[in-house]
């Protein structure tokens, strides 16, 4: 991996190589039967780099490996990123998790829930507690997404332009204007669903750094980690190092190319999204996830205090409930079960309940693209996931990876 954390042999932090060798056993099967294009994989400990395989390729028709440069579209795994940059700014005093949305974004004062009926025929009540920013953090604003399919408001996203984007030619201000019109899914606080309330966290960053999302992530997380390749879009002289997309055969589920859908990530869009959106590779990600896993530091330089890190890998939800007591489990870059949210990421709250190895405490998220990382502090070690498969519902590598690491343990 190009970047400057050390390797190590895996013995000297507590794995078993030979054990840890099962993953590109397991994951080079997916390759060679063309379920996924490639698969890169990187666990570290200790803040060492304590295993990385590469297997197939980032452009299967052009026979172009995966390499230690690969741009990939990491979609939501920008989620976590827009939540630790709107940390920075809390950390500064700007805004308290108990802030009223509407006291940022103006467009938010006059919301309204969707209680019964139909689209045609809907049925409102008023907000009865107001959305806070811990609620935008957590998914528990009462927002969804139009892909969901299981509920009038997705409809409604949908015919407002929220299917598999935003509103064309909108700028993030107007589209969350746009957003803020658009009826809750339930009382902000009283569930979980999956949606774009990091995208409206994103609006937030811009409303009091006054820059862009993309510039106050540059300035203030990417140049000081060093994180040289991530962005809202990669840029015409590097696009012979962006992943091909994939998405599965209907037939056979075997990976199809989608150039159509991977084409967005050469484009700056209008709207730069919080809650998706950025392209980057391996090594950054992994940067990024060090400095989570260092407390908010890394090679000695400090994004974040090591208590606020803590925060944003507790479990919000209310009594300490995992995603299936609290939940509306229709879609997630998680599994559901033993799992909390924290700000911005899943949280581990009893793998036993999960029925996939972890440790309580550990925290992460995934991409629509199969991609995923985790950073686990109790066992101080990352692990990160990266290939080019939509959607991330198609295999079940993320917990399979989890699986795999943990068995690796020896120490």
């Amino acid at each position: 991996m190009s970047n400057s954390i050390a390797t190590v042999d895996p013995s000297e932090v507590g794995f078993d190589p030979a054990r840890l060798a099962r993953i590109e056993t397991h994951f080079a099967k997916y390759v060679e039967s063309g379920k996924l294009p490639g698969v890169h994989v990187a666990v570290t400990r200790g803040g060492k780099l304590a295993y990385e395989t590469k297997i197939g390729h980032a452009d299967v028709e052009a026979k172009k490996p995966i390499a230690d440069d690969t741009i990939y579209r990491i979609y939501s795994m920008t989620k976590p990123i827009c939540a630790v940059a709107a940390m920075i700014l809390w950390e500064e005093g700007l805004f308290e998790l108990h802030d009223q949305v509407k006291w940022f974004i103006p467009s938010f004062a006059d919301q309204k829930v969707f209680r019964s009926g139909t689209l045609t025929a809907p049925r409102y009540e008023p907000v009865s507690e107001p959305m806070e920013m811990w609620h935008l953090f957590s998914h528990t604003a009462g927002m969804t997404y139009g892909f969901v399919y299981a509920n009038p408001v997705d409809q409604m996203y949908r015919n407002a332009g929220f299917e598999w984007g935003t509103p064309q030619g909108k700028n993030l201000a107007e589209v969350i204007d746009i957003l803020a019109g658009l009826p809750l899914m339930f009382q902000p606080g009283t569930e979980w669903a999956y949606s774009m309330s990091i995208d409206v966290l994103g609006r937030v960053v811009e409303v009091l750094s006054g820059m862009t999302l993309g510039e106050f992530m540059k300035k203030r997380i990417f140049d000081p980690l060093g994180m040289n390749d991530t962005g809202f879009f990669c840029p015409e002289d590097q696009a012979h190092r962006l992943a091909a997309l994939y998405v599965p055969n209907p037939a056979d589920k075997k990976a199809v190319r989608s150039d159509a859908m991977g084409a967005g990530a050469l484009h700056k869009p209008v709207a730069e999204l919080g809650g998706g959106g950025l392209v980057s590779t391996m090594s950054d990600y992994v940067k990024f996830a060090e400095m989570l896993r260092g407390g908010g530091q890394l090679n000695g330089v400090r994004i974040l205090g090591p208590r606020t890190v803590e925060l944003m890998g507790s479990n919000l939800l209310p009594n300490n409930a995992d995603l299936t007591a609290f939940g509306r489990p229709l879609f997630s870059e998680t599994t559901f079960d033993g799992v909390g949210f924290g700000l911005g990421m899943s949280v581990t709250l009893d793998p036993a309940t999960a029925k996939v190895p972890g440790t309580p405490g550990d925290f992460g998220w995934g991409g629509a693209a199969s991609t995923n990382f985790t950073v686990d502090p109790l066992e101080d070690m990352t692990y990160t996931i990266m290939t080019q498969l939509l959607p991330s519902s198609t295999w079940p590598i993320r917990s399979q990876l989890k699986q795999l690491v943990h068995q690796a343990l020896v120490d």
